[in-house]
């Protein structure tokens, strides 16, 4: 157990009051580590992305500095809140949110997918908004690397 290795048990049972309180504080803690572990390994690939954003049934966040979107481009429909500020972004007010960002501020409950130049600060970005209490976030692995070159791609083939 180990709530047991860090606290000595009268602690635990001042915290929690009773030897249920513990288990089911331990069960809980369990069940909150699963999903938070399972959201992290969330990535959406190319194809998914383009099908989402095309559905428009998700918030694209791209985590870059907006030098290096203003230097190499950005994904169509991305909202560019970067890396240092999404946590506080995220814990905006509606009003503020708007005002800076030109979105609507994304309920716990929406879609988000983070994206970044090839995947890294993407998944920080999924991290910290899944501790917020933000469920249904993802990030696209690939980032803009990957997404400029499928359309690079997919331009030569004329599709």
């Amino acid at each position: 157990m180990v709530l047991q290795r860090l606290l000595p048990w009268s602690t635990c049972r001042t915290i929690f009051g009773s030897a249920e309180a513990v288990l089911w504080g331990l069960k809980s803690i369990k069940r909150s580590c699963l999903n938070f572990c399972t959201a992290i390994c969330e990535g959406v690939t190319y194809k998914e992305l383009k099908n989402l954003l095309k559905s428009k049934k998700i918030m694209l966040i791209d985590v870059r500095e907006p030098w290096e979107i203003y230097e190499s481009g950005k994904i169509p429909g991305s909202v560019n809140i970067p890396l240092d500020d999404v946590g506080e972004a995220l814990q905006m007010n509606p009003k503020d949110f708007k005002e800076k960002y030109k979105e609507v501020k994304p309920s716990k409950s929406d879609s988000l997918v983070f994206s970044c130049l090839a995947g890294v600060r993407s998944k920080v970005a999924m991290v910290t908004a899944v501790s917020l209490g933000f469920n249904n976030a993802q990030h696209y692995a690939g980032g803009w690397k990957e997404w400029a070159t499928y359309e690079l791609s997919e331009k030569k083939q004329g599709n």
